[in-house]
This record gives C-alpha cells, sequence and structure tokens, in this order.
C-alpha cells in the first residue's frame, strides 16, 4: 500500500514518492495530482442525509443543532486550495463547497473561556483544535468537492475541512463540535500523532 504511515490505511496513490517541486508543497509532501486517496481508520458509515444533524455545544451561550436542511440554508461559503495529509500526500488547487464554521459559531455565541474544539463523529472518531484554527474563515463544513456531492469514503454527506493543517482533522462524518476551555486528545492524538498537525512545519508526531 503506497503512501501509509502508522496507524492510517487506504488506496495509496501509483505517484508515491516522486519529489516535491512545486512551491505550494509543504515539506515531505508530493502532489497526488488527479487523485484523492482513500484513508480511514474506521469501517465508512453510509449516512442519509435527512437523518444527519450538526450541533455546536460545550462552552457556548446557545447550544445549538442544525438538521440537514437548516444547516444548507446558512450563508454559503467555498475552500479554493491545497490539501495535506500526513501521509505525505497533497492534493493541490482543489475546491469544496458548504458553509464556514464561523457561521455556526456566530449562532451557538462560544464563551470567553472556550479555548478548544473537539470535533466528534458519527463514528466516535474525535480530533482536537484550537478554537483560534476553526475561527476567522480557516474552516468549513463541506458537502461538496469540485461541485459534486462529497462521497462517503470521503466523508460524505458532510465533513469538516481544515485545510491549513494535516488532514486527520479534517474529521470525515463530523456530527458535533464541543468548545472547551482545555484541550483534550483526540483519537489519533493520543494514539501518537501530533496535538496541532502544522504540514509546514511537519508536526506530524508527538514531538515534532
Amino acid at each position: 500500500m503506497a503512501g501509509s504511515t502508522r496507524g492510517f490505511s487506504g488506496r495509496g496513490s501509483r505517484d508515491a514518492g516522486r519529489p516535491a517541486r512545486d512551491p505550494r508543497l509543504p515539506p515531505g509532501q508530493y502532489d497526488v495530482g488527479d487523485d484523492w486517496p482513500v484513508l480511514t481508520a474506521e469501517v465508512t458509515p453510509r449516512l442519509v442525509p435527512e437523518r444527519w444533524d450538526m450541533t455546536v455545544n460545550g462552552l457556548v451561550d446557545t447550544p445549538t443543532t442544525w438538521t440537514w436542511d437548516e444547516v444548507r440554508q446558512l450563508p454559503g461559503s467555498e475552500y479554493h486550495g491545497d490539501i495535506h495529509c500526513v501521509t505525505t500526500w497533497s492534493k493541490l488547487g482543489t475546491s469544496f463547497g458548504g458553509v464556514s464554521v464561523d457561521s455556526l459559531l456566530d449562532a451557538a455565541g462560544p464563551s470567553p473561556e472556550a479555548t478548544h474544539v473537539l470535533a466528534t463523529s458519527t463514528t466516535g472518531y474525535t480530533t482536537n483544535l484550537p478554537l483560534a484554527d476553526v475561527r476567522g474563515g480557516k474552516a468549513w463544513l463541506v458537502w461538496t468537492h469540485e461541485g459534486k456531492p462529497l462521497s462517503a469514503e470521503h466523508g460524505g454527506p458532510v465533513r469538516l475541512l481544515v485545510p491549513h493543517l494535516y488532514f486527520w482533522k479534517s474529521a470525515k462524518w463530523v456530527t458535533k463540535l464541543t468548545l472547551l476551555n482545555h484541550d483534550v486528545r483526540g483519537f489519533w492524538e493520543r494514539n501518537g500523532y501530533h496535538d496541532l498537525g502544522d504540514p509546514w512545519r511537519e508536526q506530524r508526531y508527538q514531538g515534532d
């Protein structure tokens, strides 16, 4: 299997190991081209969008839950740019559509004490993020990729997108964001991955 590391598994690219020359590529990454490897640590759920919902809770003024129809009625937002996986592949110049996480947080009203977010998927997968890394137009809930519905294998119907961090932070099948006043490690962070995961600093594992 190409493009795998400790823990993750999935289809790698036939271009694995190609030297990184594009200045958009962080250190140690290669351009996957038109491919998009499927990497997962769990069985892919088959979710019906109409039964999916999204909750923002924890240290907020108004814990709020949106249905599929309700979240799609929020102001739309798109991301056009690059994504980077800890397994060393990057996908350049890609696009996603959905809603900015800012819209959800503004509706719920984060407490001044809130410093971190724990994202939870319908599978029970979790990942932790500093609140500052999902604010200010840095993160999205997305349900389209290149104008088409996001496939289940890539986190559909809705995934978190935090493109400036390694892609394990962009939790698939996300269903909840919990605001906290302290950091709580998620699934991969408890298993040796870096708490933040900045590709440009090669923060792959604890201690990097």
